[in-house]
């Protein structure tokens, strides 16, 4: 079993989904990805974050993020539990879900959860950035819906700070200022940061957002 840390390559694999067949690394092509697992099929929490994902797909596919989820169960159970999800959560499952009967992938990005049960997969999430490099990872108690409107603010964020020398201060959003990362110097800020900058402290300078216009 693996222990993946932020900055890892993520793991390849190859698996079998309700959309065929796929090399992880293959389908991600040049942009992000979100791999979110699932402890079994038919379970009332991951029915309402499977149809939540499916109606969010429109804003992943906004910021170039492909969207995949796991369970343990065969692909045969997994189909039957899509038709579920469809009728309860008023939607229509629009991407693949991996079938890993085997704890291949599980054991892979290191998913199981013996604690807990040793045959279940923990509820974890993976955001994987275009370099196949990963940029965050959370995992949630059986109990706890996860939040996608969080998850695409920390896409929005890693997105932004990949391409710009800025930093997110908390509860940061999409259109709110940023912070100037230390490394950037006084004088190359103009260059860097036309829009201006406020300086609290010599280590938190302010400045709009510099990737909207």
């Amino acid at each position: 079993m693996s222990t993946i840390k932020l900055g890892d390559v993520a793991p390849n694999f190859t698996a079998q989904t309700t959309e065929g067949e796929i090399n992880f690394h293959e389908w991600l092509g040049d942009g992000w990805g979100i791999l979110f697992s699932h402890p079994a099929d038919y379970t009332p929490v991951c029915t309402t974050e499977l149809g939540t994902v499916a109606k969010y797909k429109s804003e992943f596919d906004k910021r170039n993020v492909k969207v995949v989820a796991l369970s343990i169960d065969g692909l045969e159970s997994h189909k039957s539990w899509v038709n579920d999800i469809n009728e309860t959560q008023n939607t229509t499952v629009n991407f693949p879900i991996i079938a890993d009967e085997d704890q291949k992938v599980a054991n892979l990005y290191d998913m199981i959860h013996p604690n807990s049960n040793d045959k279940l997969t923990a509820r974890s999430v993976f955001i994987i950035g275009p370099d196949k490099k990963v940029k965050l990872m959370i995992t949630y108690p059986a109990s706890t819906g996860r939040n996608f409107d969080e998850l695409l603010r920390v896409i929005d964020s890693l997105q932004l700070t990949a391409y710009h020398k800025v930093a997110t201060p908390a509860n940061w959003n999409q259109g709110d200022d940023c912070v100037i990362v230390p490394s950037v110097s006084n004088e190359d800020i103009p260059t860097l940061f036309p829009k201006g900058h406020i300086e609290i402290k010599p280590y938190l300078r302010i400045t709009p957002q510099p990737n909207l216009n």
